[in-house]
């Protein structure tokens, strides 16, 4: 079984959770988006991706799942205190605004110019991330409980 079967079957994602790896040939659904299901900017992150994403390269997991959970963890952030954003591909781990600019790169076309934003320091652009995302549910809103995918788009979800 090869890793990217792996991250489509839940059973097998359990068996592969210490590694927590997307397949590295980019293939469909290889690539893994850990967002936060109950922050109202970060679920609107989450339906642009779905509404741009042709490809369905990309898969989500909220933070609160047993699976989002144990991918924070494995990548030693912590899983209760949430601050940032993490984009798992084979490329390995990204977090914060370069996850983002490589999830915007990733939906090709006109997109791939959020590139150029890694022009601007790491430092301040991680800071001005860590402002929004600490203050993310003052700002936009908090749901009461983690967004439900709608049955044509629950494949690209991981819920374990």
């Amino acid at each position: 079984m090869s890793d990217s079967d792996g991250v489509r079957d839940a059973d097998a994602a359990h068996a592969s959770r210490a590694t927590c790896e997307a397949d590295p040939g980019g293939n469909a659904g290889s690539a893994i988006i850990v967002f936060d299901g109950v922050c109202a900017l970060c679920n609107g992150w989450v339906d642009f991706l779905l509404a741009r994403d042709r490809h369905q390269r990309y898969r989500f997991a909220a933070m609160q799942s047993p699976a989002g959970r144990r991918l924070l963890a494995a990548h030693g952030l912590d899983p209760d205190d949430p601050a940032s954003f993490l984009l798992l591909d084979g490329q390995g781990a990204q977090t914060d605004t370069d996850a983002i600019a490589r999830v915007l790169s990733g939906l090709g076309g006109g997109w791939r110019i959020a590139a150029l934003g890694r022009l601007l320091p790491r430092a301040i652009r991680d800071r001005l991330y860590r402002i929004v995302a600490r203050n993310r549910y003052r700002l936009f809103g908090r749901r009461d409980a983690c967004r439900m995918p709608d049955p044509s788009q629950r494949h690209r979800f991981i819920v374990d």
